[in-house]
């Protein structure tokens, strides 16, 4: 048994639906085996466990780790290509970084930086966007396997539209993602996603190509791109003859295991197809206003009953940090008026963690600190004098606190990661100047 001591929020019960935050100001979870086997105050847990080793979290927040549902690894070194729109980007920024990964020496070097990115801005699961070649799918998830972050990833397929070198062909497509669900899903905590592009860049050969792979990998996902600019959108229904949404859905792709991204430019038909089937939207607001995508529209989603969480879309995002994702999101929000949905800070939380938990199948077992949930956690403390720090030292509330960290927390604030109960991420010197978790008897 271990005792984490220090001020924990989260959001077990769903605020959309009138849950509220959760917050212990000097609060313990005791840890075994990396599962929370109890919650409540230091005083309470201590007098309990009086022989247990304490870590030592006070100062700052403690949240539940980030869940990223829509980030691409390849596109790690490919961030900041500002003042384009979404395909003349991925023709000038993303796509040619993207075959640069055939050299899988030099997607190691790129899964490392990914890694390092996701764990160093709080995120300890993530739903990620692959390669296109099959030797970098493996260095992902090996780096991902090594440093223990929980995956679900898988190699990207397309063929057509996309440069030559990304392309395959539909028999090729099932064996190599077939080969790497083998040696991956359910490997520690890999999981498998079956992956087309966007339907733009796939037939419908390819399509039903990857309803072969879902079928042959029980418990695999489904992840891909969804209305995300208007011209994709139009070129999609040139291409299949159909709305976007349909054109996945026709091959029975959409469902409860299903994560699309963006879905800035929905109809209402496809709202309500998506609700029927259980599938759930990764909302990415920094993208959304990088590309000039749009806003997203929140309350109609809702509305019909799609899940939704947040992610990164790195590279067209602008970092890793979801606490830069729910700062855009709530500007989204505010910017449609009476259409948005107003955002407060444990609606931010929520979408972060146990809604993006929610979305990817894991929300018996991470995304808040309740009984019986995987110890995932980030501990937020800025370094003394930062607004941030200035910022906690007089928050009001742990609500206050909450959103001063969502206005003004960086990836530099978090300054430990657990998962599984596990650090993965040790503080330095200068963070140790600020406070690192201390170890007591």
């Amino acid at each position: 048994m271990t005792i984490f001591r220090g001020s924990f929020l989260d959001t077990p019960a769903d605020p959309f639906t009138g849950g509220a935050l959760r917050a212990e100001e000097d609060g313990a979870v005791v840890v075994h085996d990396g599962v929370v086997a109890a919650r409540g105050t230091y005083a309470e847990l201590r007098a309990v466990h009086p022989d247990d080793d304490v870590v030592d979290l006070t100062g700052g927040v403690v949240l539940p780790g980030f869940v990223d549902t829509h980030v691409h690894f390849p596109q790690v070194r490919a961030i900041g290509g500002l003042g384009m729109p979404l395909l003349d980007w991925l023709e000038q920024c993303a796509l040619p970084e993207e075959a640069r990964l055939a050299d899988t020496t030099y997607a190691e070097g790129v899964a490392t930086d990914f890694v390092r990115g996701l764990v160093g801005a709080g995120t300890t699961t993530a739903l990620v966007f692959g390669s296109h070649f099959a030797g970098a799918v493996d260095a992902l998830f090996a780096e991902a396997d090594r440093v223990g972050l929980r995956v679900t990833s898988g190699l990207v397929l397309s063929d057509r539209l996309l440069r030559a070198d990304l392309l395959t062909d539909p028999d090729r497509a099932v064996a190599e993602s077939v080969a790497l669900a083998s040696r991956w899903h359910g490997a520690g905590r890999s999981r498998y996603a079956v992956t087309p592009r966007f339907s733009l860049s796939c037939t419908d050969d390819m399509l039903a190509a990857c309803a072969e792979v879902l079928a042959a990998v029980p418990g695999a996902m489904l992840t891909s791109h969804v209305n995300e600019n208007p011209r994709e959108v139009e070129g999609v229904r040139e291409l299949h003859g159909c709305d976007y949404v349909t054109s996945y859905d026709r091959h029975g792709l959409v469902g409860a295991a299903t994560v699309l991204a963006h879905d800035v430019h929905p109809t209402d038909q496809e709202l309500a197809l998506l609700g029927v089937r259980g599938a759930a939207v990764a909302h990415c607001p920094t993208s959304n206003a990088a590309l000039g995508s749009g806003l997203f529209p929140l309350a109609r989603h809702r509305a019909n009953g799609v899940r939704v969480a947040l992610g990164s879309d790195v590279g067209a995002g602008t970092g890793f940090s979801l606490l830069k994702e729910g700062l855009q999101a709530y500007f989204a929000q505010q910017l449609l008026g009476d259409a948005g949905v107003p955002l407060s800070p444990p609606h931010l939380l929520h979408l972060a963690t146990a809604a993006g938990a929610d979305a990817l199948g894991l929300g018996d077992q991470v995304g808040d600190f309740s009984v019986g949930r995987r110890f995932d956690a980030q501990w937020i403390r800025p370094a003394p004098g930062t607004p941030l720090d200035v910022g906690l030292t007089h928050a009001a509330s742990p609500g206050d606190a909450l959103a001063r960290v969502f206005a003004l927390g960086t990836p530099a604030d978090v300054r430990g990661v657990w998962i599984d109960g596990v650090p993965v991420t040790r503080p330095d010197d200068a963070v140790a100047e600020a406070g690192s978790p201390l170890l007591v008897g």
